[in-house]
């Protein structure tokens, strides 16, 4: 597994009704719930690593550090970029940004573990 460090993915999504705060439970606001950005993320953090992946492979999130800035409303277009700075073995640590057309919302770092997909899933079913 040779992983480019430096390697970045980007995903985006609107904000609607259905991943604001209000909707998912972390709040009782109708603006971008910090989980929903939080997964956003991890969508970038895993789009940025796949390519490096066999098709047997994939991550699991072991750890994120995510500060929230600043709120979205609905309608805003908000996107997260994922930087790959890391490698330990089978772990792979990134740096995460999501912004709106007003600038910066959140940033942190976070952490994913390569593992294959079927002895994983078995490990869980015993």
């Amino acid at each position: 597994m040779d992983i480019q460090i430096g390697k970045t993915a980007v995903a985006a999504t609107i904000v609607d009704k259905s991943n604001t705060a209000l909707a998912v439970g972390s709040g009782n606001l109708e603006v971008f719930g910090t989980p929903m950005m939080i997964a956003l993320m991890e969508k970038a953090a895993c789009e940025a690593l796949g390519s490096f992946l066999d098709e047997n492979q994939t991550s699991v999130g072991i750890s994120v550090n995510i500060e929230h800035t600043s709120a979205s409303l609905i309608g805003a277009k908000v996107s997260a970029t994922a930087t790959i700075t890391a490698t330990s073995g089978r772990k792979v640590s990134f740096n995460l940004v999501a912004s709106d057309d007003n600038g910066t919302i959140g940033k942190g770092a976070h952490e994913r573990f390569v593992v294959d997909s079927k002895r994983f899933m078995d490990k869980l079913q015993k």
